[in-house]
């Protein structure tokens, strides 16, 4: 809030921006006064060698690297404190290994309506399930796994692993969370992210008609953009 006063105080005035905010211009102007906190300094201090670090090593280390390179110059600090520290400068290190996609956009293929309106609260179990894909790295290689969660709880109530990223694995995730409940679920509205891995789409529907929900009160399907966020997903 102080730094959002600074920035347009020249334009507007410290009173009529306080007038809106929360805040008394005493406060302001108290705070301008006040003397940085220790922590303050030492952040600041701390940000100039994790930059020069940083550069040194040609912008390849990540936050654990940077901190054992502050500990052998002699500079002690926290990992926890490096990693915040390069967020707030917006610092990262190279990561080995290619990039992993879980979903791919179909461009041609019908999208179903967002029928949440990006609205994730749900008032009762089984009103809305948010589906998504991701991967875990383990000993063995990447493993993809399909979470389908219900909204008004956040409880897990599908998932199904694969080494593959098939398409049968979000359906198989979301067959899981149906025999799971094994309940009324009339009106539910089942919501993923746009991407042919969970478009559901010819014999992908033939499937959910012949699961253990009847076809007329069966899931609705809703989507959304590539890449955005679902409860807890």
């Amino acid at each position: 809030m102080i730094a959002y006063i600074d920035q347009h105080k020249d334009r507007y005035g410290v009173e009529p921006i306080c007038q809106l905010l929360p805040i008394a211009p005493s406060t302001y102007h108290a705070a301008k006064r006040r003397l940085p906190s220790a922590r303050a300094v030492r952040d600041t201090e701390l940000k100039t060698e994790i930059v020069r670090v940083h550069a040194e090593h040609f912008g390849v280390y990540g936050a654990r690297k940077v901190w054992r390179q502050l500990h052998r110059e002699g500079i002690a600090v926290a990992r926890c404190t490096v990693e915040r520290l390069m967020g707030e400068l917006h610092l990262e290190g190279v990561r080995r290994g290619k990039t992993r996609r879980t979903t791919t956009p179909e461009q041609t293929a019908a999208r179903p309506a967002d029928l949440v309106d990006r609205d994730f609260a749900a008032q009762r179990p089984n009103q809305l399930w948010v589906a998504d894909l991701t991967y875990v790295a383990t000993w063995s290689g990447f493993v993809y796994v399909a979470l389908v969660i219900d909204a008004f709880s956040r409880y897990l109530v599908g998932w199904q692993t694969s080494r593959s990223l098939r398409t049968n694995l979000a359906l198989d995730a979301l067959e899981m969370a149906i025999w799971r409940r094994q309940a009324q679920l009339e009106g539910l509205v089942h919501h993923s992210d746009r991407g042919s891995q969970l478009g559901f789409k010819g014999s992908s529907q033939h499937r959910l008609v012949g699961s253990t929900v009847a076809a007329r009160s069966g899931p609705r399907r809703g989507s959304s953009s590539r890449g955005s966020c679902e409860v807890g997903c």
